[in-house]
């Protein structure tokens, strides 16, 4: 079994590192007709910088380094697309960093859009992800960049644990905190804290990209396929060994929901609170909404938004 990072107290430094950086974490209770059993309450994590979780692990990735003094001149260059890319652009930018973001001719152009506008140097090279990666890990071999993706999970996990901290704070008392997963860094952040506080964890992924849901079936990591609404953002292949670690060592539990499920939420969460998010985020409140996670009666419960990359137009509809 993978080992347990971050663990609590890495969650805690990030929480100093990154205090008046980013956003304090809102928190709303959820409407009577959207969580019929009462007690639920909503941490709108989708109104984060870069708009969604990612900015906390790269903020904290990006403190850590600067304090240690090991950032080297040429920045950090990332090789992913969607929330992380934007999340690693805002933080950079915020922190003074050089950023280059290398993506396929395939991403989407509003994500180039975004990364341009944030201060990263894009460049689109190769007609896969796997090219754009491959002419990333030239440039760091050339350059001395860091790869701001993999260069240490612990650190943006522990960002990401964050938001638990925030949101046990503001609803003391809290039992259960329902989450997206996908390849398992928010996840283990927050089991991190969650074993903590006692508090339980409810992962949960679509049935078209559920890699922690398969890993704990088989007891290892493994490869899963990507078919699903929420691909975008929950489309990991595989999860970490740390989020496995943590899924069979604190009190967790792994369900997976319908895209109809998820899609339903999305726009059940825009009709009653006016909420735009992207599919990850609605696959948490889909867990509820058709019970593939069955709350005990009183059960004080938070879901995690955890981001509202997306477009807007077809809620409208």
């Amino acid at each position: 079994m993978g080992s347990l990072t971050p663990v609590f107290d890495d969650v805690a430094a990030a929480s100093r590192r990154i205090a008046g950086i980013v956003r304090p974490l809102t928190v709303i209770d959820a409407d009577a007709d959207l969580a019929p059993s009462g007690n639920i309450s909503l941490a709108l994590e989708c109104l984060q910088h870069s708009g969604s979780f990612k900015a906390r692990g790269a903020a904290n990735l990006m403190a850590a380094l600067l304090a240690a003094g090991r950032m080297p001149r040429a920045g950090i260059v990332s090789a992913t697309e969607g929330n992380a890319a934007i999340g690693f652009a805002w933080a950079a930018s915020r922190f003074d960093v050089p950023a280059t973001a290398f993506l396929s001719r395939s991403a989407p152009p509003a994500t180039v859009r975004r990364l341009r506008e944030l201060g990263a140097e894009v460049r689109v090279t190769g007609a896969t992800r796997a090219e754009a990666q491959h002419a990333a890990r030239r440039f760091q071999d050339d350059t001395g960049a860091i790869e701001a993706y993999v260069y240490d999970d612990a650190l943006t996990s522990a960002g990401a644990g964050t938001i638990l901290l925030e949101l046990a704070a503001t609803r003391p008392g809290l039992d259960t905190v329902v989450c997206a997963v996908g390849a398992g860094g928010m996840f283990s952040g927050i089991a991190a804290v969650a074993e903590k506080l006692s508090i339980r964890v409810v992962g949960v992924e679509p049935e078209g990209s559920q890699a922690l849901h398969a890993a704990l079936a088989a007891d290892t990591v493994r490869e899963v396929e990507i078919d699903s609404v929420a691909a975008d953002s929950l489309g990991a292949p595989r999860v970490s060994p740390a989020a496995l670690a943590w899924a069979k060592t604190a009190d967790t539990r792994s369900v997976v929901v319908s895209d109809n499920a998820i899609i339903d939420a999305r726009l059940r969460l825009w009709r009653h609170h006016r909420l735009a998010v992207e599919h990850g985020s609605a696959t948490a409140l889909a867990a509820l909404l058709v019970g593939a996670y069955r709350p005990r009666p009183g059960e004080r419960i938070g879901i995690v938004l955890c981001g509202a990359n997306t477009d807007p137009a077809d809620l409208v509809r």
